[in-house]
């Protein structure tokens, strides 16, 4: 069976986008968190499953995705044997002179719009999502 392979063009919804940061990163997945501050909470994530590359700072500004090159999609497909299902190419402000170029391979790719508290709240709503790291008091 044939796995659709497809460069991605990422089209985010609408909101304040501006920070940017990596909440999950292991073998499974790699999730990037976005808001306007995440001091308090994230409203966007991106979360692409089984990442095969990952090309990217651990936070950064103002992304603007883009199509990956062809030269970009050569370079991925040999060094990982094939094309990727999915890849993924922006450029970002990463605090440096230049604008940083982004590259993410991966199985699959989701983008979850939800607001998610980055602090424990003890009157949080059933159902409410937490970052990966925020505990209950014990």
């Amino acid at each position: 069976m044939d796995r659709e392979r497809r460069p991605l063009g990422v089209q985010l919804p609408e909101g304040s986008w501006w920070d940017w940061d990596v909440i999950t990163w292991d073998v499974g997945q790699f999730r990037l968190a976005a808001g306007h501050d995440l001091t308090y909470h994230h409203g966007l994530e991106l979360v692409f499953g089984d990442p095969a590359f990952v090309s990217c700072p651990a936070a950064f500004h103002d992304p603007v995705f883009r199509m990956p090159t062809s030269e970009e999609q050569v370079r991925i497909a040999r060094r990982l044997g094939e094309e990727p299902p999915v890849l993924v190419a922006f450029e970002a402000d990463a605090g440096g002179r230049e604008p940083v170029s982004c590259l993410i391979a991966a199985e699959r790719f989701e983008v979850v719009h939800e607001t998610v508290l980055r602090y424990w709240r003890d009157d949080a709503a059933p159902g409410q999502r937490f970052a990966p790291w925020v505990r209950p008091p014990t």
